[in-house]
């Protein structure tokens, strides 16, 4: 199975927050080669920028380790498919760049969007089912 995370899903497993040992679960599986993670570099600029300014760049490049460690496919570019999908969904939900971007990439991939944005992304999960894993 394939799944794309959205930097919520970083964020929970570095401060161990609601939902950790989901995203734990997952990173496990992809070590063991069951799942398959990637995450756009968009998704991951807004964890290690969140880092970055809320405690450091030391920190921050923990993140950058961690998604090696784990094995997480990174995705340094935008394919003309994630590019018109996410610019659906950002014009028809008015959904973060981030979210739409996480969103088709995850589509083009044929997996799931893992993270824990019911606020925005409820309006997504209920019009096209099938999209989100949800890890709280």
């Amino acid at each position: 199975m394939n799944y794309a995370l959205d930097a919520c899903a970083l964020i929970a497993f570095l401060n161990d927050e609601e939902g950790a040992d989901s995203i734990e679960e997952l990173l496990d599986k992809s070590l063991a080669g069951d799942v398959s993670l990637s995450m756009s570099i968009i998704n991951l600029f807004e964890v290690y920028y969140g880092e970055l300014r809320d405690k450091g760049a030391e920190i921050a490049q923990v993140v950058l380790d961690m998604a090696r460690h784990y094995s997480i496919n990174i995705i340094n570019t935008i394919s003309e498919g994630v590019f018109h999908e996410a610019a659906r969904l950002k014009a028809r939900y008015k959904v973060s760049v981030g979210d739409s971007i996480g969103l088709a990439t995850a589509a083009e991939l044929g997996g799931l969007f893992v993270s824990s944005d019911h606020h925005d992304l409820d309006i997504i999960d209920r019009s096209e089912p099938g999209r989100l894993y949800w890890f709280r």
